[in-house]
């Protein structure tokens, strides 16, 4: 059960001192007693590996095999396996013996180890994938100051700030930025939505477009100027239902539906879990 993380080591009796014992003046150390016929220790071995490379050197773990060192889990006072015993600054802090739970080992350590800062990048992210894009721009913003030079973290906030309402900041940020970063696909989708948002300025509402689609299926103007007016209202996927009907039935707006769908996809971003299915009835459409 060798491991290949810098935080976790292997020690023996000749090399407990110095890299278990010593090294606890420098960061806390977790000294592992744990055998290969252990079960317990098939289910601790992995997730502390795991949490100590979470922790990014914030605690190491030095790994006593027992079969090969009984001498020195019998000085220790080592009774049964597992058993993992905290050390900081050369002396003994805490001990518990058995397989934890994560949650149980989280509680544990969280007393003694200075948990690592969470990346509001790798946070946000996270928030954007559950759709919760309000909560997601203030840790956009964290990131920024932190990565001013990265266009990548300026057109995610964007995005959260477009997704949340906030599309006069959105188009501002994007429009800032120089015209070789504009051309990342999330940009242009954020450029493409302003474009909507000026096309249907002077259109009728929603509304009125509906009941006009609901009376007369073919009156396709009727039917472009809904689909614009829903990308604006964030109804992007009932906008595609709209301009791939036109590219299916209307020879005439073929063309533009046809454009204004690919925007719309722009708007939407590659990432988008229908996207890609709509390149593929789009296409499907077309060839």
């Amino acid at each position: 059960m060798s491991s290949n993380s810098p935080y976790v080591i292997d020690v023996t009796a000749e090399t407990f001192k110095e890299q278990a014992i010593d090294a606890s003046t420098q960061q806390p150390v977790l000294i592992y007693f744990w055998a290969q016929w252990c079960g317990p220790c098939q289910s601790l071995s992995p997730l502390l590996e795991r949490l100590a490379d979470e922790y990014q050197g914030g605690f190491q773990v030095a790994k006593v095999d027992c079969d090969q060192e009984q001498q020195l889990a019998m000085q220790v006072g080592v009774q049964s396996l597992p058993t993992v015993l905290l050390v900081k600054d050369g002396q003994p802090v805490d001990q518990f013996t058995g397989a934890l739970s994560e949650s149980e080992l989280r509680q544990w350590l969280d007393q003694y180890v200075e948990a690592p800062q969470a990346d509001p990048l790798e946070q946000a992210r996270g928030l954007m994938a559950e759709g919760r894009a309000a909560e997601a721009v203030p840790y956009l913003r964290a990131a920024r100051e932190q990565r001013s030079d990265d266009a990548s973290v300026t057109i995610d906030l964007a995005r959260a700030l477009l997704q949340s309402g906030e599309s006069d900041e959105a188009f501002a940020l994007v429009e800032g930025l120089p015209s070789q970063e504009q051309q990342d696909p999330r940009a242009q989708g954020i450029l493409a939505r302003k474009e909507f948002a000026e096309r249907v300025r002077d259109l009728p509402g929603t509304e009125t477009l509906e009941q006009r689609v609901e009376a007369d299926p073919g009156d396709g103007q009727a039917r472009l100027e809904l689909a614009l007016r829903l990308v604006v209202a964030g109804g992007e996927l009932e906008a595609l239902d709209h301009l791939l009907h036109l590219v299916q039935r209307d020879r005439q707006r073929r063309d533009e539906a046809h454009d204004l769908a690919l925007k719309v996809l722009g708007v939407l971003g590659p990432e988008h879990p229908e996207a890609r299915r709509y390149r593929q009835r789009l296409f499907q459409l077309l060839y």
